[in-house]
């Protein structure tokens, strides 16, 4: 499902525009990324939460050349489904 396929099947459950539902989804992912950013966790109960977790720095290699490279430490979102969504789809 993409974005505007997305807007329209909550447009019809919601009652609501597709343009004001459009506003909320890009609201809602502004604050997300705004949350994230401050590595704050967004907890939605039931349905699961987006963190901030980090990955150490670790020895690579070049596959072209064969060569060891040094990767540096990374932070990267991540996404925990609640005990709700997971219930939902067994």
């Amino acid at each position: 499902m993409n974005r505007s396929q997305l807007v329209d099947r909550i447009a019809e459950k919601s009652e609501l525009t597709k343009k004001d539902v459009d506003k909320f989804l890009s609201a809602y992912m502004e604050t997300v990324t705004e949350a994230l950013q401050e590595d704050d966790k967004v907890t939605l109960v039931g349905f699961g939460t987006f963190e901030v977790r980090e990955r150490a720095a670790r020895q690579g290699r070049n596959l072209h050349t064969g060569e060891t490279i040094e990767i540096e430490a990374s932070k990267y979102p991540a996404f925990k489904a609640g005990k709700a969504l997971k219930d939902a789809l067994k």
